[in-house]
């Protein structure tokens, strides 16, 4: 039951992230819980695990993460689109 919240949890900071960068709508929901998971270990790794937590994520280093990670993965998906 904790890997279910931990993708929906996942989700939502995806889709937190997308929307802050305007990226977010050419992506899909499973690349928006891909962005959310690897941005909440980015941010996790990089700034601690502060704040608020849900499914063992704290909530704003993840979104802070998921922020960098959607920003770096469409610079270069954007680039190989030229």
């Amino acid at each position: 039951m904790h890997w279910l919240w931990v993708l929906i949890i996942g989700a939502i900071i995806g889709a937190i992230a997308g929307a802050i960068t305007s990226k977010g709508k050419s992506m899909g929901w499973i690349a928006n819980i891909v962005a959310g998971l690897v941005g909440s270990s980015i941010g996790e790794a990089i700034l601690g695990s502060w704040g608020p937590q849900l499914a063992g994520m704290a909530i704003i280093p993840s979104i802070i993460g998921a922020v960098i990670a959607v920003a770096v993965v469409s610079f270069f998906v954007g680039k190989s689109k030229n």
